[in-house]
Formats: C-alpha cells, structure tokens, sequence
C-alpha cells in the first residue's frame, strides 16, 4: 500500500476513556487493530491487516525515536514513547504508547503489541514537542540519512545521560 505523506496540520483526539491498541508481526505487519485505532487512523480493518504498522508514521515523528522503540522491544524489554501518527486523510494524533513483545509460553517471541492512551498535554507540548522537533531537525540537517540517524540518536543518548536516567525513566518521571 502506497503511503500518502500529506498532512493536513489538523489534529485529531480520542478519549481519556479509550485505548487504541495494535499488534503486529515480528517485521511490524499489522496482524490486529481495534475498533478506536481505525477510528483514528481512519482506515479500514482490511486497508490495515498485513500492512506495515509504519502506514500511520507521520513525517515530523523523529526516526531516531523508532529506532529506540524497535531496539527495546526486539531485546524482549517493554517501552514507553509519545508518539505522532498520521491519519489516512492527513490529520494526525498524539499518544503516549506502551510497546511490548507479545510471547508464547515458552518465551519465544512471535509480534508485538501497542495500547495507546491520550497523552498528558503540558508534557506533550513543553517537552516532547520542542524535543522532538530538535531532533527531527538534526535528522534533516544531514543529506544522508543514515547520518542524521546516528546523530539524532546520539542527541537522544546525550539527553539521558544528563538526566542520569535510561529511556523509560525519562518518560516516567515528565
């Protein structure tokens, strides 16, 4: 499925009392979404079911931020991010996602699962926000992009170790 990448600058929102949840494969294909994710995302069940999960990544979330993601849950360990996705007609949508590797029960690790809440507003807006929007623009500053990967990663490793905190004791303590 081809990605529309345009954005409408409008955002979206969903109830304090929703939870939008996803689950994937273990290459990130959509294997289940539910009922408030395709309200959101505004796509159907069946534009969604073995479509990669990154359909709704929006061109301003900074890569580096999924890097960090992937890397945490394909090494068994759970994560919070904030995150901005895309809608199918350009809006988008925060929301503060809880990533986890689903197991079998012998541990083996088969997919991954998402739910994702309404995110806390003053967090968003005076520290997510202005973080992410540096390091996107350390991602862009770069022609290569592999380069403005490494770097905006770097930014990020940079932050926590000022804070003295990892990743997720970042997120948990905004």
């Amino acid at each position: 499925m081809a990605r529309n990448l345009s954005v409408t600058g409008v955002e979206r929102f969903f109830g304090e009392d929703e939870i939008i949840v996803s689950k994937t494969d273990l290459k990130g294909r959509m294997t289940y979404c539910n009922d408030v994710f395709l309200n959101m995302a505004g796509y159907t069940e069946a534009e969604c079911i073995g479509q990669p999960h990154s359909m709704i990544r929006h061109p301003e979330m900074p890569r580096c931020v999924f890097k960090l993601l992937w890397d945490t849950i394909q090494e068994g360990q759970e994560i919070f991010a904030y995150v901005v996705n895309r809608c199918k007609n350009g809006d988008h949508y925060w929301v503060l996602a809880h990533v986890t590797p689903s197991r079998t029960r012998d541990g083996k690790i088969v997919g991954y699962h998402s739910n994702r809440r309404v995110p806390d507003r003053t967090i968003l807006e005076n520290t997510i926000q202005p973080f992410y929007r540096s390091l996107l623009a350390e991602e862009q500053r770069h022609s290569d992009r592999k380069l403005g990967l490494v770097e905006s990663n770097a930014m990020v490793h940079r932050m926590l170790q000022e804070h003295n905190v990892p990743y997720d004791k970042f997120i948990a303590t905004l």
